[in-house]
């Protein structure tokens, strides 16, 4: 599958770019996952945001990259990591995370980054060189970990 990336600031998100962002967000933690959660939450002005699009043009993987000190005190972040279900098992989220890595670094450099994963993907972020820092918590119904990814 060939993803065309594109990293842009809230800012210089087109209102297209901005909706079809938090559609595939509600479609898939909201409606797929049945997390009735404020998706909106005063962050996304703050971040960076890398969208994948697919040949046909459509948003099929996204994350928000989160400057240090938004979400955590010291850390620069990843969130809201989604992939749509029509590029599901194409090994995207992996490619996604990468892409995600390496932008993070080039923004802010080579530090450690800290995410907040859902408990079931615990080995999938460690594959990518998280590791858990912190105990289990709730969010907004689902089970979480603090997780973090030592500098290279």
């Amino acid at each position: 599958m060939q993803i065309d990336w594109v990293l842009k600031s809230f800012e210089s998100l087109t209102p297209l770019q901005l909706y079809e962002i938090l559609k595939l967000r509600s479609q898939v933690f909201v409606v797929e996952q049945q997390c009735v959660f404020l998706d909106m939450d005063d962050k996304d002005q703050a971040c960076f945001h890398l969208m994948g699009f697919n040949e046909e043009e459509v948003l099929v993987a996204y994350t928000r990259l989160v400057p240090i000190g938004v979400a955590y005190d010291g850390y620069p972040s990843i969130g809201r990591v989604v992939t749509s279900p029509i590029a599901r098992g194409s090994g995207l989220g992996r490619v996604l995370m990468q892409e995600s890595i390496a932008q993070l670094k080039k923004m802010i450099g080579n530090m450690p980054i800290k995410i907040g994963a859902q408990l079931y993907l615990k080995s999938f972020y460690e594959s990518l060189g998280f590791q858990q820092f912190g105990e289990i918590y709730d969010e907004d119904g689902i089970d979480h970990l603090p997780m973090l990814r030592a500098a290279d």
